[in-house]
C-alpha cells in the first residue's frame, strides 16, 4: 500500500553562529530551517515518501522562504497557511538559535518562539477532517502542544480524527523541558496515547493514569537513560498493557562520549516482542535532529514493512548519518545509503 504521509507542527528560522563560535562574540550567523515535524515530512520526502507538512507561517518574505525549502525538498506544502497580521497579531516566524558545540563543550539551543504565527493562529474553525481526509499517516509531536492553549486543542483534535478516519498514527513525545515542565507533559500526552499506534520517546510517560485517574509506574527518577535490553523489554511490556491499542514502540539511547563524538543505539517493541540494535560510533557534524531522523527512519521502515530487526537497525542509521549532515533535517536520498551503513559498509558508492 502506497501511504501517504501528512504531519503537522511549526517550522522555524535556525540562526547559528559559524565555525563553532560562541553567540555572544560573532558577527554572522547562518540562517536555515527546521523543526521536529518538518524535518521528519523532509526526512521522508527525500526517500520518495509522498509527504505533506501542515502549519502556519507569516505571509512575508521569512515565512514564503521557509516554505521554499520544504518544497525545494519535495515536501507538499499546499496545506500551508499563510497568516495575516489580522489574524497572527505578533505575525512571526519562531526562531531559534544554536550555539554548537566541539570535543567537552556541548551545543546549546536559545528558543526565541512565543508568539509564533502558527501558535497565535486561531483553529476554531478549521477542517481538520477535511485535512486529513486524503492521507494514511498522520504524525505528531509533543513539541506543538507545549506551545500554546490552541495548540493543545489542535493537537487532540487531529489524534481522534485521524483515528476516526483510520490513518496510522505516530507520536514522539519530544519533551522539551524549556517549554513545559515534565508533569504538564505527563498529564497532556496521557490523554494522546489511546489514539497512538507508533510511539516514539517515551521520557514523558513515566508515570500514567490508569481508569481511576491515579497514577500509577513512577519510574522518573530512577530510570535508566541507558537501559539495558531486560529493563527497556519490562518498560515497553507495561506500556502495551495499558494501552494496548499501541502496535509499535521505538526509544533510541545516546551514549556521549565528547561534545564530538557519540554512539547510538535503539529498542523496538513490535509484535510482541523487543528487538535491540547496532551500535553506531560517530563524528558529529550537527547534532540538532537526530531524533527527527531516528523518527523518519522507523515510520520509512514501517511504511516498506521492513523485518523488526530491519527496522530498528535502518531507523538508527538513520540517526547516526543525519550527524554527518548539517541542518536540521535527514537530507539522505537513499535508502541503499542508509542501509550501507546499517551494514557497516562504509564504500565510496561510484
Amino acid at each position: 500500500m502506497n501511504q501517504k504521509f501528512i504531519t503537522i507542527g511549526e517550522i522555524m528560522l535556525r540562526l547559528t553562529p559559524p565555525n563553532y563560535e560562541k553567540i555572544r562574540v560573532t558577527h554572522s550567523f547562518e540562517a536555515s530551517y527546521g523543526g521536529a515535524e518538518a524535518n521528519i515530512a523532509l526526512a521522508l520526502a527525500n526517500l520518495g515518501v509522498d509527504s505533506s507538512f501542515f502549519t502556519v507561517v507569516p505571509d512575508n518574505s521569512i515565512g514564503k522562504s521557509a516554505i521554499r525549502m520544504l518544497r525545494s525538498n519535495d515536501v507538499h506544502c499546499s496545506s500551508i497557511i499563510l497568516s495575516t497580521p489580522e489574524q497572527t497579531p505578533t505575525h512571526r516566524l519562531g526562531t531559534y538559535y544554536l550555539e554548537t558545540g566541539f570535543g567537552i563543550r556541548p551545543s546549546q539551543v536559545t528558543y526565541d518562539r512565543k508568539h509564533s504565527a502558527f501558535s497565535e493562529y486561531d483553529y476554531s474553525d478549521y477542517d481538520l477532517r477535511n485535512l486529513l481526509s486524503e492521507y494514511t499517516w498522520l504524525h505528531m509531536s509533543g513539541i506543538t502542544p507545549a506551545l500554546s492553549e490552541n495548540l493543545k486543542k489542535l493537537t487532540l483534535d487531529s489524534l481522534k480524527i485521524a483515528k476516526e478516519l483510520g490513518l496510522i498514527v505516530s507520536f514522539d513525545g519530544n519533551f522539551r523541558s524549556t517549554l513545559w515542565s515534565w508533569e504538564e507533559a505527563r498529564d497532556y500526552c496521557t490523554e494522546c496515547l489511546p489514539y497512538v499506534d507508533v510511539l516514539l520517546g517515551i521520557e514523558p510517560y513515566h508515570l500514567w493514569r490508569d481508569e481511576t485517574n491515579h497514577y500509577k509506574g513512577d519510574w522518573k527518577d530512577d530510570i535508566s537513560l541507558q537501559p539495558a535490553y531486560k529493563e527497556q523489554d519490562e518498560i515497553f511490556q507495561k506500556f502495551v498493557e495499558r494501552y494496548p491499542n499501541i502496535k509499535v514502540i521505538g526509544r533510541h539511547v545516546r551514549y556521549a562520549h565528547s561534545g564530538s563524538e557519540n554512539s547510538l543505539k535503539a529498542y523496538l517493541w513490535m509484535g510482541g516482542k523487543t528487538y535491540e540494535s547496532k551500535l553506531f560510533r560517530f563524528t558529529i557534524l550537527d547534532r540538532v535532529g537526530g531524533g527527527d531522523a531516528f523518527a523518519s527512519g522507523l515510520i520509512y521502515a514501517l511504511m516498506k514493512e521492513f523485518s523488526p530487526e530491519d527496522t530498528i537497525n535502518f531507523a538508527v542509521a538513520s540517526s547516526a548519518i543525519k550527524h554527518t549532515i548539517r541542518g536540521d533535517a535527514n537530507i539522505t536520498d537513499s535508502e541503499a545509503t542508509i542501509r550501507n551503513l546499517m551494514n557497516m559498509n562504509y564504500d565510496i558508492q561510484r
